[in-house]
């Protein structure tokens, strides 16, 4: 019995190496690779902003002039806390804004956008940054698989009867059998225009920052 125990706890001491060794490993493979990864996803998403911007209306870097909403506001957005606003400039006036926005009930999980404002309210873009929709299925709100996200452009926030999918009796065109992933892009979107005409009743320091002194002046493609 001594031994039958004895053996039982060398076990027990063993699977308990292993499970902290594991643990340690992932977490050091974590601390490693995690800064590395956001890194990369704001690459992307600043490689993205100048495609939801209209092309020559601008003639500053809208990078260097993002401003950061408090965690409030962008939970407001659907974003996990704070969030960017990239600002685009025509001589020192604001002429549109980028905001990050995020679906929390796509298909398979959340949908990060970007959304393109312009100054009176009308949408100059949409691009999904990341999701994990079923390729060859949920996957055509990404620019890189179809134009459906193009139906945004130009629009403005009008009667919410509208800001659904024709499915459910709104304007917007969804592939049939699935209308999951398009609907959480379109009620993101909206969320984010009626965001946006919230805060132009009240505009705040992240609308009227001054321009950077040293940000450049040609205009961006």
């Amino acid at each position: 019995m001594n031994e039958t125990l004895r053996q039982a706890r060398v076990s027990a001491l063993t699977l308990f190496v292993f499970a902290l060794v594991a643990t340690a490993l992932m977490a050091g493979v974590y601390a490693l690779t995690h800064k590395i990864v956001a890194a990369n996803e704001q690459a992307a998403r600043l490689a993205i902003v100048s495609q939801v911007l209209p092309a020559g209306g601008y003639d500053n870097d809208p990078a260097r002039a993002a401003v950061t909403l408090s965690a409030a506001d962008g939970r407001r957005l659907g974003n996990d806390g704070p969030s960017q606003v990239y600002i685009a400039r025509l001589g020192g006036r604001m002429v549109a804004r980028v905001f990050e926005a995020t679906a929390p009930n796509g298909y398979a999980g959340r949908i990060r956008l970007l959304v393109g404002v312009d100054a009176q309210g009308a949408i100059t873009g949409v691009r999904v940054v990341s999701h994990k929709e079923t390729p060859g299925l949920g996957d055509y709100i990404d620019r890189a698989k179809s134009d459906w996200i193009d139906q945004f452009n130009g629009l403005a926030l009008t009667r919410d009867s509208e800001w659904k999918v024709k499915k459910d009796g709104g304007r917007f065109d969804a592939m049939a059998g699935a209308t999951v992933s398009p609907r959480a892009v379109v009620g993101a979107v909206a969320n984010t225009l009626r965001f946006v005409a919230a805060e132009r009743t009240k505009p705040g320091q992240w609308d009227t920052q001054p321009v950077p002194a040293r940000e450049p002046t040609g205009a961006r493609p």
